[in-house]
């Protein structure tokens, strides 16, 4: 940690800008006590060192989470309700909109949380605060209605739209995880954006995972499922140095399915596959179809192993289709962050591989919350390329067989 430390901040003896407070909605409970252990480890280590390390609670409190909630009535009306006082603290509220784990009681039916209310549920806590905080600033991993990013037609941008309104209630940073078009920011010029890439956890999880990797060129590439994920995939191959290439999808523009354009082939465009690992990376693999589609065509090119990379792994039909391609060998692994909900189903799936997302998220707030620079800590090139040699030197060490 002391490493990492000295790459984004060299005193640490600055004022917070206010007392400490984080507030976890429903459904992203847990994402909220491992940030309040890490804040409270750094504390603690602050007390140890005699040294101003992180920000300490408010006033008489032991942590840094501040219950909330929203009660609902019968009909399915609710209400933001704020348990504890938050006068003058710096409010940081973690938000999962995907989380339909979550339910209420309507009408004597159990209801499933949309992305709807938990955004709705959101704006009432932001509501209930009242202005009484210092600052509100809002970790929304998956950002609210982002797959809606542009109109092509007569249709509503709900993205840009819930961008202004937050910006509007007083919101001063707004922090999203991977963005589906990060040209959303542009709705809201004068409030503070950060779209954060979690490319250095997603590689650590790989890394830790699967130990006979050989990162080079020769035995590796990335491959873009799409030209829309070429950028993300970009990064990974330059900060990896291997070759890229690319997956267009040949769509039926003529009919809707299921709100998309059915996909009627994958072209590919790029080097040679055959006998490489291949990785693919995305940020949203929703139903999962057309990563199965593309590893089945990757395959059918003689690639190796096939490992996928997405932020966000929601598996809207289930995770059944995965199980029987890892048993087939078309899957190897499925790599995605803790920032959303996870069925237990998928967390216990052998090809299922989670990276924490905890300690960085803690780290984010722990240096706005000292107003410091975000630069060092968006910017992982420096760690992906430590964290690659410490790889093969472990390899070298081990003796572990490179297949």
């Amino acid at each position: 940690m002391n490493n990492f430390l000295s790459e984004w901040d060299q005193n640490l003896n600055n004022m917070p800008y206010g007392p400490l407070g984080v507030i976890a909605m429903s459904g992203i409970d847990e994402m909220g006590k491992d940030v309040n252990r890490w804040l409270l480890k750094w504390h603690e280590l602050q007390e140890l060192q005699d040294q101003e390390f992180y920000t300490s609670p408010g006033h008489g409190r032991e942590d840094f989470l501040i219950e909330a909630s929203c009660p609902r009535f019968g009909t399915g009306e609710g209400k933001g309700v704020i348990r504890e006082s938050v006068r003058g603290y710096d409010i940081y509220i973690l938000v999962d909109v995907c989380a339909y784990n979550v339910t209420y009681r309507m009408y004597d039916f159990e209801v499933p949380m949309s992305p709807d209310d938990h955004y709705q549920d959101l704006k009432r806590v932001i509501a209930a605060i009242a202005g009484k905080a210092k600052r509100v600033n809002v970790i929304m991993p998956m950002l609210y209605e982002s797959r809606q990013h542009r109109r092509n037609t007569r249709e509503s941008l709900d993205c840009a739209m819930m961008l202004q309104e937050l910006d509007r209630m007083g919101v001063a940073n707004i922090l999203t995880f991977d963005a589906h078009d990060p040209r959303v920011m542009n709705a809201i010029p004068l409030c503070g954006f950060e779209n954060v890439h979690p490319t250095y956890q997603m590689l650590k999880a790989l890394l830790r995972e699967v130990k006979d990797l050989r990162l080079d060129k020769d035995s590796m590439m990335l491959v873009s499922p799409d030209e829309g994920a070429v950028q993300r995939n970009i990064y990974y191959s330059s900060v990896m140095a291997l070759e890229l290439g690319m997956f267009y999808k040949r769509r039926d523009y003529t009919q809707v399915v299921c709100g998309r354009n059915p996909i009627i082939a994958h072209e590919y465009l790029g080097a040679s596959v055959e006998g490489k690992d291949i990785i693919v990376v995305d940020d949203i693999l929703s139903s999962g179809e057309s990563m199965l589609d593309l590893a089945r065509e990757l395959k059918k090119r003689k690639a190796k192993r096939i490992f996928c990379i997405v932020t966000f792994a929601f598996f809207t039909n289930g995770v059944q289709e995965y199980d029987e391609a890892y048993q087939q060998g078309i899957i190897s692994r499925v790599i995605a962050t803790n920032l959303t909900y996870r069925p237990p189903a998928l967390k216990n799936a052998k090809w299922f591989v989670e990276a924490d997302m905890s300690k960085y998220i803690s780290y984010l707030i722990a240096t706005l919350n000292h107003d410091r620079s975000l630069s060092a800590l968006l910017n992982p090139y420096n760690r992906i390329q430590a964290l690659m040699s410490r790889y093969r030197a472990e390899q070298a060490v081990s003796g572990i067989r490179l297949v």
